[in-house]
């Protein structure tokens, strides 16, 4: 073999080992995501049904909420948003695993890709505390149902015309631009150690919020419990962020929430 010249066999195990733990991961990634709707049906089979008597502790209350009440509402809102988020993250995670595995072939330090992955979901965790809250606020000035549904259409006519106008706002454009460059935003911003994985993944969780924050805020319009609608907005996310026209479709669909949300104002 001549200097330099690399085995074929060596090349081909490389190969293979890479593709064996990308499908190791993707596949973890789909069984975590899995188990959060799963959860999400076993709650909402838990709700009353409309018109029921009783009321479960996962349903927002007439009285005020107890810890449990709030980390419960936590939890939900926490599953919830890796439900539907981990789907649009898994290139990032994977592209971070690969990189991650040729820096370690070349004796850098190696960090679980998990690592990388709870820093994601740290971020998210962040919003569901916040959308607890916002939760709260809303059921003590009576703009939720128990279903935790708006009941104002001045509150769901100004979350449709939010979201639809921040779709357009060249924030969401530059956190959209990192969602929908993996290679770039891990070659840039590459951190070594668990430390630094931890803080990358925390990163992209904060450029994937700033990209979806305000259309989140739309469950409360459709229904928090309302699963087609939680699904309905997770694809919509995921399209924005992996298919080619993805950009165009925050643009086309910023100008359908503005006019939508301005119509339930209107006839309101």
């Amino acid at each position: 073999m001549t200097d330099g010249a690399r085995d074929p066999r060596a090349s081909d195990a490389w190969a293979g080992l890479l593709r064996r733990e990308r499908l190791i991961i993707a596949a973890g990634l789909a069984g975590v995501t899995l188990i959060c709707w799963l959860y999400l049906y076993a709650l909402t089979l838990a709700m009353p049904q409309m018109g029921g008597d009783a009321m479960t502790t996962m349903a927002p209350m007439a009285k005020p909420w107890s810890m449990l009440d709030a980390l419960l509402m936590l939890v939900m809102w926490w599953v919830m948003m890796i439900g539907m988020m981990l789907p649009s993250a898994a290139p990032m995670i994977l592209t971070f695993a690969t990189i991650n595995r040729k820096k370690r072939a070349r004796g850098r330090p190696y960090v679980a890709t998990a690592v990388f992955a709870a820093g994601y979901l740290l971020g998210w965790g962040g919003f569901s505390l916040i959308a607890t809250a916002l939760q709260w606020a809303l059921e003590r000035l009576a703009l939720l149902s128990p279903m935790m549904v708006s009941t104002s259409v001045w509150l769901g006519g100004g979350l449709f015309v939010a979201a639809g106008l921040y779709q357009l706002t060249p924030l969401k454009h530059a956190c959209l631009k990192h969602c929908r460059s993996p290679f770039d935003f891990i070659l840039n911003r590459w951190r070594d150690g668990a430390g630094g994985a931890l803080r990358m993944g925390l990163d992209h969780g904060l450029y994937c919020l700033g990209c979806c924050w305000v259309v989140m805020a739309l469950l409360f319009v459709g229904g928090v419990m309302n699963l087609l609608w939680v699904a309905a907005i997770a694809i919509f996310v995921l399209a924005e962020k992996l298919l080619p026209a993805g950009e165009w479709i925050a643009r086309l669909s910023g100008l359908a929430m503005t006019g939508f949300g301005v119509y339930l104002l209107i006839a309101g």
